[in-house]
């Protein structure tokens, strides 16, 4: 007869709200986001740091630290990685009995960050 044990691992991870966009992020994985909102033209340059303060959820462990709508002293630490592309979106309008096809697409600017850690209370840093 086997003997089987359930542990629950909870993970560290925060929701935040970036590019329009909730993202779930965790410490040391990366996230491709559309853009951020900033004052600086040259934010996209590799290893910026950046600081998320929309963040909306904070999950440690068996606690969860939910704000309305945002958390007002927790924030995310993270540095961009570099920019990127999407893959292109195809377009295709197509008007019956007029014999008219239209083809176009575009491809998103995304910027590819990582995230380093999850603070909250300005001094507590959990990662």
């Amino acid at each position: 007869m086997f003997l089987y044990t359930t542990s629950i691992i909870m993970s560290t991870y925060a929701i935040i709200d970036t590019g329009g966009k909730q993202l779930r992020v965790e410490p040391g994985r990366f996230y491709d986001v559309r853009h951020f909102a900033s004052l600086k033209p040259n934010i996209s340059d590799p290893n910026t740091k950046i600081l998320i303060h929309r963040v909306l959820l904070i999950c440690h462990g068996s606690g969860i630290n939910l704000g309305h709508p945002w958390l007002s002293d927790a924030m995310v630490k993270g540095r961009i990685l570099h920019p990127c592309v999407e893959n292109k979106i195809t377009i295709r309008k197509i008007h019956s009995k007029k014999k008219t096809r239209r083809k176009s697409g575009y491809r998103q600017d995304l910027v590819r960050f990582v995230v380093d850690s999850i603070c909250l209370n300005g001094k507590e840093s959990i990662n």
